[in-house]
């Protein structure tokens, strides 16, 4: 085989391989098709309470669970809810496994190239959170503390940004012995979401342990699929409609025992 009939066959190989993946590419639906279904089926996550949790029936619960039962409702259909992972969440909703996403999936801009987002309907809070008796105000007051964090998680980045030269950053495997580390008093804090801070502060008498300073919020949309516009807008009514009344607010502070964060 000469060189260029090698390159005709590679090209075609890849041509072929190419066109058969679009089959497993879902298409836009309209909002008429979704209602006509009579089902919405929305995929999420229930093992980032209390996000998403299996509760002792073992079916899907917590904040994104109640969100999704409103908008299916909202819309006047069924609420089918599909437990999904991380890693799949994305791939199930652009193959059509799911009509859309309520899976505590954060907006960045390279999610952004993949799924259309909806407004914010939730947010997390990532905070420094510490002892009572430790000052600190401020990024610059870390210098020469002990800061423990789940090893490279967005409070890891965050903190590893925010934190002067000095600081020893202590990375855990996971947020619950970053959590053990501060109460036993190996780290003098913590960067942590909310909700964990929240866990440490019904584990530790009143006052040892107090929230510093937040480090970042990641706001929460429903992703669909691109082109779907139609739909997108009808969620995002939803969304400023049920933050206006205060609905989102109820389930937020539910869930979370917070004030629903404010969302751009």
């Amino acid at each position: 085989m000469s060189n260029t009939q090698r390159r005709h066959f590679t090209l075609g190989l890849a041509a072929l391989a190419a066109s058969s993946l679009l089959p497993g590419i879902a298409s836009a639906q309209t909002l008429a098709e979704l209602k006509k279904k009579g089902k919405l089926s929305i995929g999420m996550l229930v093992d980032f309470p209390p996000y998403g949790i299996l509760n002792s029936s073992n079916q899907p619960d917590g904040y994104d669970a109640d969100v999704a039962k409103l908008l299916a409702k909202d819309l006047g259909v069924a609420a089918d809810i599909v437990p999904v992972t991380g890693p799949n969440r994305i791939p199930f909703l652009l193959t059509g496994k799911v009509d859309m996403l309520i899976a505590s999936l954060a907006i960045t801009p390279e999610r952004a190239k993949q799924v259309l987002f909806s407004k914010p309907y939730s947010a997390a809070s990532i905070v420094l959170y510490g002892t009572a008796k430790t000052p600190i105000k401020t990024a610059a007051d870390l210098k020469g503390l002990r800061v423990g964090v789940a090893r490279a998680s967005t409070q890891d980045v965050a903190v590893t940004k925010a934190a002067p030269e000095g600081t020893q950053i202590r990375r855990f495997d996971d947020d619950a012995s970053a959590m053990q580390a501060l109460l036993s008093g190996q780290v003098d804090a913590i960067g942590c979401s909310v909700t964990v801070a929240a866990q440490i502060a019904k584990r530790a008498p009143a006052g040892q342990f107090e929230t510093k300073f937040q480090l970042l919020q990641q706001n929460m949309a429903v992703a669909l699929r691109p082109g779907e516009d139609e739909v997108a807008k009808a969620v995002n009514d939803f969304i400023a409609r049920n933050t206006a009344n205060g609905e989102l607010g109820k389930l937020y502070q539910k869930w979370l025992g917070a004030p629903l964060p404010k969302l751009d």
